[in-house]
């Protein structure tokens, strides 16, 4: 049981901190501007996901379930998302592995956070 919270917490850190710096790097920063531009999205879409990824390091944090769900929910698409997008144009695969071990982490955050809702 602690070691079930243990690995919730520090898994839902891991998602939220990366989640926090990458969406202040994706509005912020020029070089994801030609990133985003090399995968296909245009300009607009990474103002959004930037901004989605902000709410959603903060959802996943709540006790509502609904939100928490859906912050999940969104991670495993992004996570899903952009690795496709990068094997899509051909990117290393570095860059393709990046989106399913980041996906890993959530599933087992996701995971741990059901089985200790379980044995309360």
């Amino acid at each position: 049981m602690k070691s079930t919270k243990i690995t919730y917490y520090a898994t839902t850190a891991i998602i939220s901190a990366m989640m926090l710096f990458i969406s202040f790097e994706t509005l912020t920063k020029p070089e994801v501007k030609a990133s985003m531009e090399h995968l296909g999205f245009p300009d607009y879409f990474r103002i959004e996901i930037g901004i989605a990824k902000l709410i959603g390091a903060v959802l996943i944090w709540l006790p509502v379930r609904l939100l928490k769900e859906s912050a999940y929910i969104g991670f495993a698409i992004m996570f899903a998302s952009a690795s496709i997008a990068h094997f899509a144009v051909g990117d290393p695969a570095d860059k393709v592995i990046a989106g399913l071990v980041f996906l890993a982490i959530l599933i087992v955050s996701y995971v741990t956070n059901t089985k200790s809702k379980k044995t309360k």
